[in-house]
């Protein structure tokens, strides 16, 4: 069967989405076919003469997982490839569960849609068993879906690797890594290639909760435990149930609340507030930091009965400064969905641009990039360039004399280490002059010589 015959529905409630996939495809001699929603898709299975489907599983008040079910009992061979956000993930696990074929990753490229099209199309026409080309074995293989949102160095290898042997345990997860670096997202992708991906997954911002109200949000509270419940309340444990509790910024739970947490954490049990009944809870717990917890317990502002809890298996992300060929895969990938966002099409990075995102120490990591990329889409008419991103400025450094033994800051520097060595600078420079002025002479030495009421060695 020649591919002009091979008809593609492209399911999406996004216009422009259906749009680019049905460019994509035309452009390979397909004929497409377009639905807004899943009534609509649900339709022209039943009437159109199919061979594959793209099919986002997030549109509004439609549960895009349930169409993929429904089209699974019209016809349970027409292979479905799910499109779906970097941010859900536990959608295409699952959809792979129900049996999807595969799944694309947004921004969409051009090399994967054609690529998974053409392999459902070839399974599709042939009688051997359909196999999913990112599919998941019974215990998961999440892991590798981190290079298609955090980038494909080495540093991110090593990160999916572990990611995908511990996802298959229960043990507790400290993640550790600088403000912005991506932990939530490690979080999820753990959570996704779990066997608890069918489970909620629960986010907790630690740092937003008052102590006043840290067992309330936790572990929930009976109606009149104090003035305003006027209901009964289920905390996160409770709401997470057999899925995934994360712990954002945990570092920043008083020492008083850390007590409380180990216990539910060891016990699996808790009493909501008010309240007197133990209710068990079975919520895997996932951590994460952005300052160093063995540090936090040396000073005594961290338990370390809970830090050796949680952190039965620790994740270190490296700052994007650490892992510079991701970069440009990370910038692309958030022009991209900033382009799509802005209804902007033919965007692109300059040479000089690009080099500029690569020589930046990103202070801000990941997540500095991505609002740096997402205001210069909105500034640029169709090429970014360097002054669309607003980097700031090298900082400017004092004059180097030829004589200093310190050395230069060097470009990924930390601010500590940067100010640490312009100190030095400024002091062996005030130094000098002070000397050059009193001819090498020390001020207290000619106070000392010329004092006759007490000997130089009294100073």
């Amino acid at each position: 069967m020649s591919s002009e015959s091979r008809r593609i529905l492209v399911v999406d409630n996004e216009a422009e989405t259906r749009n680019v996939l049905s460019r994509i495809l035309r452009r390979e001699g397909y004929e497409c076919m377009e639905a807004a929603d899943g009534e609509q898709a649900l339709v022209l299975v039943r009437c159109e003469p199919l061979d594959a489907i793209l099919l986002e599983v997030r549109m509004p008040n439609v549960d895009g997982l349930e169409v993929l079910r429904q089209i699974s009992l019209l016809d349970g061979e027409l292979p479905v490839i799910i499109v779906t956000a970097d941010d859900l993930l536990r959608h295409a696990v699952n959809a792979l569960r129900m049996g999807a074929y595969d799944y694309l990753i947004k921004p969409v490229d051009n090399v994967e849609v054609l690529r998974s099209v053409r392999t459902a199309l070839r399974d599709h026409g042939s009688n051997h068993t359909r196999k999913p080309l990112r599919g998941l074995s019974e215990q998961g293989q999440e892991g590798d879906c981190l290079k298609n949102t955090m980038g494909s160095s080495g540093a991110i290898a090593t990160l999916s690797a572990e990611v995908s042997r511990v996802a298959c345990s229960d043990f507790t997860v400290l993640i550790l890594g600088e403000t912005g670096a991506g932990k939530e997202l490690v979080s999820r992708a753990i959570h996704a290639a779990s066997l608890r991906a069918s489970a909620p997954f629960e986010a907790v911002d630690c740092g937003a909760i008052p102590d006043t109200l840290f067992e309330s949000e936790l572990f929930g509270h009976e109606k009149g435990a104090f003035t305003g419940s006027d209901r009964t309340k289920p905390g996160r444990f409770e709401v997470a149930g057999a899925g995934t509790l994360f712990l954002d910024e945990i570092s920043n739970i008083s020492r008083g609340c850390q007590a409380k947490l180990l216990r539910v954490i060891q016990e699996k049990k808790v009493t909501r507030v008010g309240g007197t009944k133990l209710l068990s809870v079975a919520a895997r717990v996932v951590a994460a930091s952005n300052v160093d917890l063995e540090t936090a317990v040396t000073k005594g502002v961290f338990r370390s009965d809970l830090f050796f809890r949680i952190s039965e298996f620790v994740i270190r992300i490296p700052p994007l400064r650490e892992r510079k060929e991701d970069i440009v895969f990370l910038a692309q990938r958030f022009e991209g969905q900033a382009s799509r966002h802005l209804g902007k099409v033919g965007m692109h990075f300059s040479e000089g641009a690009l080099h500029r995102l690569q020589d930046y120490s990103w202070p801000g990591n990941v997540r500095q990039l991505r609002s740096t990329v997402r205001r210069a889409v909105l500034l640029a008419d169709e090429q970014i360039l360097e002054e669309h991103l607003g980097l700031p400025a090298a900082p400017p450094f004092p004059a180097e004399n030829p004589n200093d033994d310190v050395a230069m800051p060097e470009d990924g520097s930390s601010l500590k280490q940067i100010v640490y060595r312009i100190t030095r600078m400024v002091e062996k420079t005030a130094l000098v002059r002070a000397l050059g002025t009193t001819g090498g002479t020390k001020p207290w030495q000619r106070a000392c010589s010329a004092s006759t009421t007490r000997p130089c060695s009294a100073r």
